[in-house]
């Protein structure tokens, strides 16, 4: 095999799955760890009584971290305050917004097949606002963001292209014996290592890994933050990336990922447990203050859409606007939320809520 250079197409990437061994016993040892973390953090997703509640928020914190280990940044109080009203937005929050929306297209799309390359352009054109085909002309290569000097030039030709990414497609869905956590860190390398498109292939690929959980049965909807283990730990998930291609180095970029698989299936559980207590805490302080405005659907909204508005309650079939206003008011009178006016509209913000989803801590003062 033709040694890698990292000025020329890598026209000899393998075919997966990798000639060396993959299943060693310390990838074993924390595929189980991950494993374990991963059913406890489905569990505890599928104990909310609204599930909308973490559908609505945790992608949107996954798509906000994966934007911005491409340097798109935005914050997440932009993205709850624009929320359902995305057109005065600002470009960095729309394109966290379409990451989202790729996120959900792609998951309605496994109810009719499974993750093929066909998804990934579709997924890639949702994020990019264009439609994307796979490359078909040279050019495209990853340099240094601190020296410039170029560190891998990916596989052209839209054939070879396309004959890799169906090699992809056979080995995330071979009836073999290996577990379907260490074929998601085995193929999420392969995807970015084929780069198949110009431009979102990071975002695209961190889609394909958490539908491919979902694809698997080891989650029932896209709840794992892992883009923000990736970002806190960026240089190194490109340092090992890297050594898979220039020596093989295929335990370590494994053990990197179910680590983080891990790390971060117990911070969402802790988290999503939060979030669960607090939202029971509301209602029933909401029902215990104001009896009189109290609904399931009220105490709902206001964690299903952080920044909430006015037409919100309305569409939701809630109550006329009059009245929306007023038990908007009555809840901010009593502490719930705290009242913004942003673009000429009102915004009433459920603040105990927000620092729960962009703090580390899970404790919270309550009621």
């Amino acid at each position: 095999m033709t040694a890698w250079d990292p000025q020329k197409p890598y026209q000899e990437l393998p075919h997966l799955p990798p000639p060396a061994e993959i299943e060693t016993v310390a990838v074993l040892r924390h595929c189980i760890a991950a494993r374990s973390a991963l059913a406890e953090l489905k569990q505890a997703a599928q104990l909310i009584p609204n599930p909308a509640i973490l559908i609505n928020t945790l992608p949107l914190l996954e798509a906000r971290a994966s934007s911005e280990i491409e340097n798109i940044v935005t914050t997440t109080d932009k993205l709850f305050e624009h929320l359902r009203n995305e057109s005065s937005a600002d470009p960095a929050t729309k394109e966290a917004y379409r990451y989202s929306a790729a996120m959900f297209e792609g998951l309605a799309s496994l109810s009719n097949y499974p993750l093929t390359t066909r998804t990934a352009e579709a997924i890639c054109s949702r994020i990019r606002g264009v439609d994307v085909k796979v490359r078909r002309v040279p050019g495209t290569v990853l340099k240094s963001d601190q020296t410039e000097a170029t560190i891998y030039s990916p596989p052209v030709g839209e054939d070879l292209i396309r004959e890799l990414l169906a090699n992809w497609e056979y080995f995330l869905h071979a009836d073999d014996e290996l577990d379907p956590l260490i074929k998601m860190a085995v193929a999420h390398y392969q995807f970015e290592a084929i780069h198949p498109f110009a431009d979102g292939n990071g975002r695209t690929g961190r889609i394909l890994n958490s539908l491919y959980l979902i694809e698997k049965g080891l989650l029932t909807m896209p709840v794992l933050y892992l883009s923000r283990y990736i970002l806190r730990n960026r240089a190194e998930y490109y340092r090992l990336l890297l050594g898979v291609t220039a020596r093989e180095e295929w335990e370590e970029w494994i053990r990197f990922i179910l680590a983080g698989v891990e790390e971060t299936a117990h911070w969402t559980t802790a988290k999503v447990a939060a979030i669960r207590e607090l939202a029971e805490n509301t209602r029933a302080y909401i029902k215990a203050s104001v009896p009189k405005i109290y609904s399931y659907e009220l105490a709902n909204i206001i964690f299903e859409l952080p920044y909430c508005r006015i037409t919100n309650l309305t569409e939701k079939g809630i109550a006329q606007r009059q009245t929306a206003s007023r038990y908007l008011k009555s809840l901010v009178e009593i502490g719930v939320l705290s009242e913004q006016v942003s673009a000429r509209e009102k915004l009433f913000v459920n603040p105990k809520f927000m620092r729960l989803l962009t703090e580390e801590t899970n404790s919270f003062e309550r009621f």
